[in-house]
């Protein structure tokens, strides 16, 4: 077996995060390794665990979690399945984001829980600083700058390495850009849904991370006949290979996170590396993926 053939994600590329954190581009998020609703524990939490571990053999150097996946479930997996983490490994998590049970979620910014919530991923991932912290969601109750503020101040204490933003628009980045520095933005985008586009430019242009949250929405793409249907023949690949694919031939900014909570669907994940869209087959996808 080859080096590219034993980790696959080494042929995504990589890329710098805040210009001092280099990745492999095609990394893991880690929502589903939770219970149903993303509350509580797996049903299976051996699998879990072999799935970050097995990510990191296939050269997975970026996983991305969250304090609200679980809650704290997911932070604690990956504490007990990678730590002492690998030198080359970067964990994300993110904060603001309160549960109040089973799929119920509400943005929560205020500065002291904010800086609670880093606390305790601090603990329970088992670090002293925390690579990349992300405003999970910008609370509309309270000020931005008391929210990346206390982000900031965090980084000035040493527990924050870099701040990033999700589900933010092209003006909030920019206005949170005014407060501190920020590296990365997490929205929702892929083949599919691509109402991001204008966050992506801007990524793009200012040389911020750019991480897909559902990146392989195949949906009716996939359908026998679909526009997915000939090119999963032309390039032996899966429809979720050629979704991803796509998106790391979108950007060199685009840092896709699949998710999964088995072995064997990590592994065909993470092969998308492995896949190279051509010209026409990338605009093709692209183009028939609009289609009504």
């Amino acid at each position: 077996m080859s080096q590219q053939e034993h980790r696959p994600a080494d042929a995504s590329g990589s890329f710098r995060i805040g210009g001092d954190l280099p990745v492999n581009r095609l990394g893991y998020g880690a929502m589903q390794l939770t219970g149903p609703g993303v509350w509580g524990p797996p049903k299976d939490p051996g699998e879990a665990v072999r799935v970050l571990r097995r990510a990191v053999e296939l050269g997975v150097t970026f996983i991305d979690t969250a304090d609200s996946y679980g809650p704290f479930v997911s932070e604690q997996l990956i504490h007990e399945a990678l730590h002492p983490y690998p030198a080359d490994l970067v964990i994300a998590t993110k904060g603001g984001f309160t549960r109040s049970g089973p799929d119920g979620w509400q943005p929560v910014g205020r500065p002291e829980y904010l800086r609670q919530q880093t606390e305790l991923s601090l603990r329970h991932l088992g670090v002293e600083r925390i690579d990349l912290y992300q405003l999970h969601r910008i609370d509309p109750k309270v000020p931005l700058a008391d929210q990346i503020g206390e982000l900031r101040l965090l980084q000035q204490e040493g527990k924050i390495r870099h701040i990033g933003l999700s589900e933010v628009t092209v003006p909030q980045i920019v206005e949170a850009r005014t407060i501190a520095d920020i590296v990365s933005v997490q929205n929702l985008y892929n083949l599919a849904d691509r109402s991001a586009e204008d966050v992506l430019d801007y990524a793009e242009r200012e040389n911020l991370g750019f991480i897909p949250w559902f990146p392989m929405a195949t949906g009716r793409l996939a359908r026998e006949g679909g526009p997915l249907d000939a090119l999963v023949k032309t390039y032996g690949a899966s429809p979720s290979q050629l979704a991803l694919a796509w998106l790391l031939r979108r950007s060199p900014v685009v840092l896709p996170i699949p998710g999964t909570s088995r072995v064997a669907h990590l592994e065909e994940n993470v092969r998308a590396a492995l896949v190279t869209l051509d010209d026409t087959a990338y605009q093709e996808l692209g183009d028939t993926a609009l289609e009504p």
